[in-house]
Parts: C-alpha cells; sequence; structure tokens
C-alpha cells in the first residue's frame, strides 16, 4: 500500500512544526494509521544522507506484521513528534539505543 492509500490518523494539516532537523526516521502504520503510541523506539546507523537512524514501533507489531515493507514508511521526524510528543527527549540519544514503554508509561532503556 503506496502513502495515497492510506487513511492516517492526523491529517497534514495537524502536523505542526515542533521540530525542525530535516531528518527522516521509519515508523509502523499502527503508529500514522492506527494512532497508536510510540511503544518501542531504537536507533541504527542512519541508511541515507538525511535518515536519522530512529525506527518507531508500537509494540504490538509481530515479526510478520514487522517484516512487511508496505506497514511501514519513511517519514520526518517532526511527523511522528506530532503522533507522540513523550519520544522528543529520546532523540539525541546514540546509535545502538534502543527503548520500551513501560506499564508506567515511561521510557526504560533496553540497549545491552
Amino acid at each position: 500500500m503506496n502513502k495515497e492509500e492510506k487513511k492516517f490518523k492526523l491529517s497534514s494539516e495537524e502536523i505542526k512544526p515542533i521540530l525542525t532537523l530535516g531528518k527522516s526516521c521509519i515508523a509502523s502504520d499502527m503508529i500514522t494509521v492506527d494512532g497508536l503510541p510510540v511503544g518501542y523506539m531504537y536507533r541504527e546507523e542512519p541508511e541515507f544522507e538525511f535518515d536519522s537512524g530512529w525506527r518507531f514501533f508500537s509494540g504490538k507489531e509481530d515479526q510478520s506484521y514487522a517484516d512487511n515493507p508496505d506497514n511501514m514508511m519513511i517519514y520526518d521526524l517532526n511527523t511522528i513528534v506530532n503522533y507522540d510528543p513523550s519520544i522528543i527527549k529520546l532523540l539525541d540519544q546514540k546509535i545502538g539505543s534502543e527503548y520500551e514503554r513501560d506499564a508506567t508509561g515511561n521510557f526504560r532503556s533496553v540497549s545491552g
């Protein structure tokens, strides 16, 4: 499914300029289409020039869902911050960082 076929939870008019980094990320449709908060995020080596390396998931995706590229898209990091502003405080973490939301709703590091 391409971008034009997806029904996003937030309209383009609802996306406000919170970050101006000009960096991109990859996020699951469970966040951008279903509207679930970020439940798991990690940062890997960027794959292209403007890639931040951040990857965002709700935490409810199974492996089959995550392996299907139709369920993921590249977004401006600002877009995902609009969906879940609680991630902002972690965006300056180094490559290799990994976080999940605990039962109280707070992120905790799960990287080695």
